[in-house]
């Protein structure tokens, strides 16, 4: 058997805390503080916690409303983490490790929802008013964070030079 690199194993850990972050946020909302009877709390004039019943994938993105589509969606999900668990096993890049392991985690997490609830758990609120406008934001998580900078590691991982091949 292979053995386990530091790479993979800092990508499982980030995985792991991207996870237990998420979890823990929502238990919290939903069974003591009990976000369902007691409602939103406005926290700053820009930020409120709410609750939304997310039926799709990261963003309200790709909506499910039957357990069909729900299990679809979860299959889906499920392919995209155990490959990005080959390309996690594989990379020899940190900022890689740290990418995957934060949209691993954040995938799980928002799976978990699915699984115990039938829809994911959001709740961070962004909103401005600013000009006389409004500005909203989606509702999301910290599953949904954890995907997003995820994702930009993976992005700027892509775009930044490669050190040059030295010579022999």
């Amino acid at each position: 058997m292979a053995r386990m690199t530091n790479q993979f194993r800092t990508g499982l850990i980030t995985a792991a805390i991207a996870l237990i972050a998420d979890q823990a946020s929502k238990s919290y909302l939903l069974h003591v503080y009990d976000i369902v009877t007691h409602g939103a709390v406005r926290i700053a004039p820009f930020f409120d916690i709410v609750l939304v019943w997310n039926r799709g994938i990261s963003y309200g993105w790709f909506q499910a409303e039957t357990g069909l589509a729900q299990a679809l969606l979860l299959t889906v999900k499920l392919v995209a983490v155990i490959a990005l668990g080959v390309w996690l096993w594989s990379t020899t890049s940190r900022l890689v490790a740290l990418g995957l392991g934060l949209i691993i985690g954040g995938a799980i997490g928002n799976g978990i929802d699915n699984l115990l609830y039938g829809a994911v758990v959001d709740f961070a609120y962004f909103h401005l008013q600013w000009g006389g406008r409004r500005f909203d934001w989606y509702v999301f998580n910290i599953a949904d964070v954890a995907i997003v900078a995820g994702v930009i590691g993976l992005l700027y991982d892509s775009l930044r030079p490669s050190p040059a091949a030295k010579a022999p």
